[in-house]
């Protein structure tokens, strides 16, 4: 029952992955431990310009997605836009709210539960076969054109938003560390256990993202 319950709402995947990365990355910033690359981007530039984390996440999808389109010479993806203007507003409200103030829990609890919320947000995000995130079509692009393994294309990525986003003041830190490392290791398995346990069918997965997967 369970099983075919899920099958059946498939289309709820993209929502409950963004609103599941969003409290991973919020909780990232809450720690003050070092955020996830895009964040360290995005409060860098908050200091700068007059932005909120959602306009300058949807400002770096913009730019990926440009980048794709030419790239692949087809026209620009619109999906991603809305999962990183959804997962920015998010963060800007958990912010604002800061839910994790009563929590009673330690710096490194949150960070911990941090790197598999976003891990699993992201899996989320990948098996629901909409909108995938526009860093990961970037990478997948950069896969597909100069044959390198996925995870070093999406680490060049990251890397540099992580970079310029330090120059400008992000919060870079021992949570940096751990997005890159363990939610980046994490998301693979993660989409395999949870595709197994109710039987996801592949064709959930959309084909550029179908390489993180295997």
């Amino acid at each position: 029952m369970l099983v075919e319950r899920v099958r059946r709402n498939n289309h709820l995947l993209h929502p409950a992955g963004c609103l599941v990365f969003s409290g991973g990355a919020y909780l990232f910033i809450h720690s003050d431990l070092g955020t996830d690359p895009l964040d360290v981007f995005s409060l860098g530039l908050m200091r700068h310009l007059p932005v909120t984390v959602g306009v300058s996440q949807t400002l770096v999808a913009v730019v990926c997605l440009v980048v794709v389109a030419a790239w692949t010479r087809e026209k620009p993806l619109v999906a991603p836009l809305f999962t990183f203007f959804f997962c920015g507003g998010v963060i800007d409200l958990l912010r604002w709210s800061d839910p994790a103030r009563a929590l009673p829990v330690p710096s490194a609890g949150l960070l911990a539960c941090a790197v598999l919320l976003c891990a699993y947000g992201s899996a989320l995000i990948i098996m629901s076969g909409f909108g995938i995130r526009a860093v990961d079509a970037l990478a997948l692009t950069m896969t597909s054109r100069w044959n390198w393994p996925f995870w070093t294309a999406k680490g060049l990525v990251e890397a540099s938003l992580m970079v310029s986003g330090f120059l400008m003041g992000g919060p870079l830190g021992i949570g940096t560390v751990c997005f890159l490392v363990g939610v980046d290791l994490l998301i693979q398995p993660l989409i395999r256990a949870h595709s197994k346990a109710f039987r996801i069918p592949r064709s959930v997965i959309p084909e550029r993202s179908a390489r993180i997967t295997r």
